[in-house]
């Protein structure tokens, strides 16, 4: 059984992709919610019923809750009941975890905190993670781990995301959820707040296995799009038409092949199995591999482009999607925006054109350069010797290939095939 401690009022420490998404239905199901963030133009967008990024179904559930009263964002950390630190995890070094983001959260939380919280840790991080956010709010209040009672003892927990960028409202209320506590207690706890929206399974662990739990789902997501990517290099090779191989070897009843791209971008899936190779260097052999093939991808296409480009005299590129995935603006760790970086930086004499609908503005690595526009998708298309699909989004789908005929296609996703 659960402590009896109140879980009314709820901060969200990080609004970002996922925080704010879960500040939204935490809201939407009736907690009084405050959103941490240090920017302050997110808590100006938020307070004003906006979201900075695009999330399908988002930005309803905000102006709502927002309208309601409900939700409401600042930048310092305030009193609650209940804290979820959701802010980055990159990975620094060697690979390795930096976790001074969440330490940073935690001695915003220490000062607040009265005895009885739930404090849960929901960005992915390696194992350890949570107890090292204990160990640093324990260290600022060191009372609180010297009387362990019901009522001045403080809950640690930790509930990986699993949703998909472009689904996460759906996702969010779906899908099961694996909820690790450092203690039963506090596992319970979060239990009891996380099923005020979630509809799915809520599974029970320790704070170690449900960290790895998340690093596992990514890593082996990771391996098979490094097989999709490895057969794409050879068949490409070998004459071979990639889709309609895979298309042929699963239709083995337990063949499942994935497929293939640009590379593995994104905030999880290019960046966490880094996270159990640097716990296990000796024994992550696969993992690690199949991040290398992942990670060299890119240069694969680059190196394909640049050889029909020499070819051409001042070539236009269109590149055709910046985004880590279909259909989103978020172009974190994104294989395509790093495609495109390159080739403006190589192409002798050349100009790339940015095809990106989910954007207003290049990013800062584009920026302020002669060669390299933002253009609408036709207009690319139709000034453009070689035309690259990086990203599969949904208004590349239903172009005109009629305009295509005269072009060099280099089509990383078979969205033209």
């Amino acid at each position: 059984m659960s402590p009896n401690v109140p879980l009314d009022t709820v901060s969200v420490i990080g609004l970002g992709y996922i925080g704010l998404p879960t500040a939204a239905v935490l809201a939407q199901a009736g907690k009084s919610v405050i959103g941490v963030d240090i920017d302050q133009s997110t808590v100006g967008a938020v307070n004003a019923g906006r979201v900075p990024f695009v999330e399908e179904g988002l930005e309803t559930v905000v102006a709502g809750t927002v309208a309601r009263g409900t939700l409401r964002a600042q930048t310092e950390t305030p009193e609650a009941d209940a804290y979820i630190v959701s802010v980055p995890t990159p990975f620094k070094g060697d690979h390795e975890a930096d976790l001074s983001y969440i330490e940073t959260a935690a001695r915003g939380i220490a000062p607040r905190l009265s005895g009885g919280e739930l404090i849960v840790l929901e960005s992915t991080a390696p194992p350890g993670a949570t107890e090292f956010m204990a160990d640093v709010i324990l260290g600022m209040r060191p009372e609180f781990a010297k009387e362990p009672n019901l009522t001045s003892s403080l809950y640690f927990s930790h509930a990986p995301e699993r949703v998909l960028p472009g689904r996460i409202m759906v996702e969010m209320l779906e899908n099961d959820r694996i909820i690790g506590g450092l203690t039963q207690e506090a596992a319970e706890l979060n239990r009891d707040l996380y099923a005020s929206f979630c509809t799915g399974e809520l599974l029970l662990t320790d704070a170690r296995t449900a960290e790895m739990a998340k690093l596992t789902e990514n890593a082996f997501r990771d391996v098979n799009i490094a097989f999709a990517n490895e057969l794409s290099i050879i068949a490409d090779r070998q004459g071979i038409d990639v889709w309609e191989l895979i298309e042929l070897a699963n239709h083995h009843p337990r063949v499942n092949i994935l497929q293939p791209g640009p590379g593995v971008g994104g905030h999880c899936i290019a960046v966490d199995p880094w996270f159990i190779v640097s716990a296990d260097r000796e024994h992550a052999k696969l993992i690690a591999a199949a991040r290398g093939v992942n990670d060299s991808k890119p240069q694969v296409v680059i190196d394909k482009v640049l050889e029909r480009a020499d070819r051409l005299k001042k070539p236009v590129v269109a590149a055709l999607g910046i985004a880590f995935k279909a259909n989103i603006d978020d172009l974190r760790e994104s294989p395509s925006k790093s495609i495109a970086v390159e080739l403006a930086d190589r192409l002798e004499d050349g100009q790339v054109l940015i095809v990106e609908p989910n954007i207003d503005e290049l990013p800062r690595e584009l920026t302020g350069r002669a060669d390299v526009e933002l253009a609408d998708l036709a207009d690319a298309v139709q000034r453009a010797d070689i035309v690259l699909v990086l990203v599969d989004h949904d208004p590349f789908k239903v172009f005109d290939r009629e305009k295509l005929q005269e072009k060099i296609v280099i089509d990383t996703k078979g969205l033209w095939r």
